[in-house]
């Protein structure tokens, strides 16, 4: 859809700048993941529903082949969560993204939730405790009604609020959040995010999954936040300390620096 801030120019100008500047890189096609696993997260009711031509929602609208580069989406982050365990640094570079979409609706820009299906695989394949740390600017209200007292899950968001979605105020079982009012000095909400990387870190999970939403950017056009570039730097470097298998994928980033954004978030994290 013209004008829709979820727009291909997202990746593709991140991808054609993190071939200059992080190298080497591995890149990799993701398969389309396989529907048993898409359905640990989703009900098969809301699976025939993508297919179906019509819009979800004001922001969500139907395109023609979405169920596949769903699919495809999905399949990235399942593929990154494996290949973490195996020891590599892995970005998911993919949209759409998925944190708002929850097992029966897709919303917010996501069809089907990534992080939540990747997480629930790696349990099924015996990771015992699995982290979710999300620092997009939007609370990843999918993610959390998905896996609101699932047993050796934690779910750790750092989000405006208000803010869309309106959920993610407080926190309760197994889903601990951090709410940020709009306009808070960066280093404020810096400190949020560190608080809130100890919850990941005290959790002493076997493999973290970062909902890396770059929306929280002082120049994002559809947020009221206060991060700079090299704030993303400083989680990625969170990241590299901790030691722990880790995969990331893509969610919001709506501004025209996205690319940089990534950049600096994986320079972060490769070189510690």
């Amino acid at each position: 859809m013209p004008g829709h801030p979820e727009r291909p120019e997202r990746i593709l100008h991140t991808a054609t700048l993190l071939e200059e500047t992080v190298a080497p890189a591995d890149w990799r096609r993701p398969e389309l993941i396989p529907e048993s696993e898409l359905l640990l997260a989703h009900s098969a009711r809301h699976w025939n529903r993508i297919h179906e031509a019509q819009p979800f929602d004001g922001d969500t609208p139907h395109y023609e082949g979405i169920a596949d580069l769903a699919r495809r989406s999905a399949g990235s982050a399942v593929a990154s969560m494996r290949l973490a365990l195996s020891g590599d640094r892995v970005f998911s570079l993919m949209r759409p993204p998925g944190h708002h979409a929850t097992a029966d609706q897709a919303m917010g820009f996501c069809y089907l939730n990534n992080v939540a299906i990747a997480a629930l695989a790696a349990r099924n394949e015996g990771v015992e405790r699995v982290a979710i740390w999300d620092f997009d600017a939007h609370h990843g209200n999918g993610t959390e009604a998905i896996l609101q007292g699932v047993q050796g899950i934690r779910f750790v968001s750092v989000h405006q609020y208000p803010g869309y979605p309106g959920t993610g105020a407080a926190p309760f079982e197994n889903c601990f959040n951090y709410p940020v009012r709009p306009e808070t000095p960066p280093d404020d909400h810096m400190e949020t995010l560190r608080e809130s990387w100890g919850d990941v870190l005290a959790y002493e999970p076997d493999l973290v999954l970062v909902s890396a939403g770059f929306d929280a950017y002082q120049n994002d056009p559809i947020t009221q936040m206060t991060l700079r570039q090299e704030d993303f730097g400083v989680l990625g470097q969170w990241l590299a300390a901790a030691h722990l298998p880790t995969a990331a994928v893509l969610e919001g980033g709506y501004s025209d620096d996205l690319p940089s954004l990534v950049s600096e978030f994986l320079k972060g994290w490769i070189r510690g």
